[in-house]
């Protein structure tokens, strides 16, 4: 950091008291418009709480309070100089006095789904944007680069891939970069922060750089957090496309939810192209640390490779969608085919059962005229009536047989 960036710095962060003891505005000249313009954001946080009602005194075998809220959020605060952590402050408040006092320091805050109240006493420390605070409060932001004076903001979305569900796990990180800072905000359980803490802190020579420093480990580390999700979304439509030659009814299902995940993994990827080109274009005019420069080259090379892979799986997925319809669709139409062949050989067993029963229809019903036995038959005393009656049978079956072979119904 530089002598006029340090003194900058301490500048703005050094209190003075009064006679009395009494705190007094830093800068009061030139700050007093813009603490004015933020005065009804800020109100809520800076306004002491009213005094809680008078509370009987505790046994001596109570268990201990618990701990603030802060706590809970705060998952790491810590001061570096020269690359080395030099002080871990237990609250914002102890972050923010230990900082006044080094004014050659750096710290790096690290919190997890802060409440508001944390994220204004850190605005008004830091002097950070409004509009970037009131995004960090409400998450669900789409990865992007911002720069607010000296401030840079980043969102970021991080991703990782769960094994047991066959899932794409999403979380969001934003991230506060200033001459003499580092503060994100996470939300969701990726990326893992510690770890590239204990990086950065095994290699005093890059922690060394700064704050741009931090910045180009924690993009590394959501980058690198790319790569086992494209492995595990890989397997995944390779056993897809297994599924989908295998006739699987339950692959449509999944190949549509995989197809989903990728168009939300193609908008955390996406953007992160041009952001690192935008940190490459300003490199000479912030005047970037050469090593730093080929680091974030590198993290710029892996995220163009990972968002190609991306843009892949999504055409490949939508290739495997339209081949699985035409295989469905295929399936559909043989089935129906068969069916209809069967209708067919059916209605061909019946025609041929009509027709026979016609056939043997005809002599019973000679059979049952002459089986009345009435005496005024004429039939019944003539010597020809016999043969005449088996003849007409023979006809008619004959007859009958010779149509319906015709008509190919036998």
């Amino acid at each position: 950091m530089s002598e006029r960036r340090a003194r900058q710095a301490s500048k703005n962060r050094k209190s003075t008291r009064d006679a009395d003891g009494s705190p007094e505005t830093r800068n009061p000249e030139g700050s007093k418009g813009a603490k004015a313009t933020r005065k009804s954001l800020w109100r809520r946080a800076l306004t002491p709480p009213s005094a809680p009602p008078p509370q009987p005194p505790a046994p001596l075998d109570s268990p201990p309070a618990p701990e603030p809220a802060e706590v809970a959020s705060v998952v790491q605060s810590a001061l570096y100089r020269d690359g080395v952590r030099v002080s871990t402050p237990a609250s914002l408040a102890e972050t923010f006095r230990e900082l006044r006092e080094q004014p050659d320091g750096m710290a790096w805050i690290g919190l997890a789904r802060p409440t508001e109240t944390e994220l204004l006493s850190l605005a008004a420390e830091f002097d950070l944007h409004p509009l970037a605070v009131e995004d960090a409060m409400e998450a669900h932001q789409r990865p992007k680069l911002e720069r607010y004076g000296e401030t840079l903001f980043v969102v970021l979305s991080a991703a990782r891939y769960l094994d047991a569900v066959e899932e794409v796990d999403f979380g969001e990180l934003h991230v506060f970069v200033g001459p003499d800072f580092v503060i994100t905000v996470r939300h969701g359980a990726a990326p893992d922060l510690s770890a590239v803490r204990r990086r950065m802190e095994g290699s005093p020579e890059l922690l060394r750089l700064g704050p741009e420093a931090v910045l180009y480990a924690i993009l590394d580390s959501v980058v690198d957090g790319y790569v086992p999700v494209v492995s595990g979304v890989q397997n995944d439509i390779d056993e897809i496309e297994t599924e989908v030659f295998r006739g699987d009814p339950a692959v449509s299902r999944r190949i549509y939810e995989l197809s989903r995940e990728m168009v939300e993994f193609q908008r955390a990827t996406r953007p992160l192209v041009s952001m690192l080109h935008s940190l490459m274009a300003g490199f000479a005019k912030y005047r970037t640390d050469e090593e730093l420069q080929r680091y974030l080259r590198d993290v710029a090379d892996h995220v163009t490779h990972t968002s190609e892979r991306v843009d892949g799986f999504r055409q490949a997925l939508t290739d495997i969608l339209t081949v699985n319809a035409t295989l469905v669709t295929q399936q559909q139409n043989a089935e129906m085919r068969a069916l209809a062949e069967a209708g067919f050989e059916q209605n061909e067993e019946i025609k041929k059962i009509s027709s026979w029963a016609a056939i043997l229809f005809a002599p019973t019903l000679v059979g049952t005229i002459y089986g009345m036995n009435f005496d005024h038959m004429p039939e019944l005393h003539w010597v020809f009536g016999y043969p005449f009656a088996i003849i007409l049978m023979a006809v008619v079956c004959t007859s009958l047989y010779v149509i319906f072979k015709r008509k190919r119904w036998l």
